[in-house]
């Protein structure tokens, strides 16, 4: 199977959020539809799809968010659709992130993974990720609900 990395484009809104879903990635207080608006006023170069070049049918396999605010870069919302977790499109995908990060001068990247999510947790790990032993806090300025 052949996957192509590109930029998203509006057209992928309702494929990408179906994927997030089937991936377990949506909560009730992120509305994914916002998220994918906001993202698209900021660094929209960083907003990558996979699709599969050999079916039309189901062309969004894959999708992710990068930014990089000067100090350092993050990943959000990466996820492969469940039937290819394990094929390497995850590996496509950061190693993706990685250099376009890498060249708008990115010295670290950071990412969030749910706490007690160790399979997700063991993947980073393998591609060379580690706990940074912080915490993560955050507060919502504007809700989407």
């Amino acid at each position: 199977m052949q996957h192509v990395l590109r930029r998203f484009d509006p057209a992928d809104t309702e494929a990408v959020v179906a994927l997030w879903q089937a991936c377990g990635l949506v909560r009730p207080w992120n509305d994914p539809r916002r998220d994918i608006a906001r993202k698209l006023t900021v660094q929209p170069e960083l907003f990558l799809v996979a699709e599969d070049a050999e079916d039309p049918a189901h062309p969004v396999v894959g999708a992710g968010m990068a930014g990089f605010d000067g100090h350092r870069g993050w990943v959000n919302y990466l996820a492969v659709q469940p039937d290819l977790q394990g094929s390497g499109l995850g590996r496509a995908f950061m190693a993706e992130f990685e250099r376009l990060l890498t060249d708008l001068g990115c010295p670290k990247l950071n990412l969030q993974v749910r706490a007690g999510n160790e399979q997700v947790i063991g993947y980073y790990e393998a591609l060379g990720y580690t706990d940074d032993r912080t915490v993560s806090l955050g507060k919502r300025l504007i809700p989407d609900a």
